[in-house]
């Protein structure tokens, strides 16, 4: 059984209905860490030592946290600055994240249809994802499809329970399957 890390982002935790439905479906898992990067760094005071020592115990990473102006809000983005340093996560005797797992969970206010060549957001999630997979990449982790919960605002409460089951499901897998092979059920 893998060691599951998520390392949740949300500067407005309190007002997501989605992200808390997503939350809520992994909450009681076994071998499952949730870490709420806003409530244990409000000050953006990261301890990296801390968040090395987490990540070495884990097989699995997950940055979930909601798509913020085409990317992630910034204290994820100064975790990975600062946690992913040269020498320990890439370059010379930067091992400690090889063959690992890791992939984007992302919640979207935008319909899937706003991301792509036709919609009004010219690009698709996968292109907006590309530093994430290529960060994945210099660390010499595994970059998995992305999970995304489109149109947040406007969710249906039906749809919303079915995509945080999809979530549970996802983590279970990760956790639990003998060889991790994901095809991106986005597309």
């Amino acid at each position: 059984m893998r060691k599951v890390l998520v390392l949740f982002a949300h500067p407005k935790f309190e007002h997501s209905d989605a992200n808390k439905a997503l939350l809520r479906a992994i909450s009681d898992l076994e071998n499952v860490t949730v870490r709420d990067l806003y409530e244990l760094y409000p000050e953006f005071n990261i301890s990296i030592q801390k968040e090395q020592e987490i990540l070495f115990e884990h097989e699995v990473v997950i940055w979930h946290h909601p798509f913020y102006w085409y990317s992630c809000p910034p204290l994820l983005k100064q975790w990975i600055d600062l946690v992913l340093e040269f020498g320990w996560a890439y370059g010379p005797g930067g091992i400690y994240l090889k063959n690992k797992y890791v992939l984007n969970a992302i919640t979207s206010g935008g319909s899937k249809e706003a991301y792509g060549p036709e919609g009004k957001n010219n690009y698709t999630i996968d292109e907006f994802l590309r530093p994430f997979e290529q960060t994945a990449r210099l660390c010499g982790m595994h970059y998995l499809p992305y999970f995304q919960v489109h149109g947040t605002h406007r969710i249906d409460p039906e749809e919303l329970r079915a995509k945080a089951e999809d979530y549970r499901k996802l983590l279970v897998h990760l956790r639990d399957s003998e060889e991790i092979e994901i095809t991106n059920p986005q597309s």
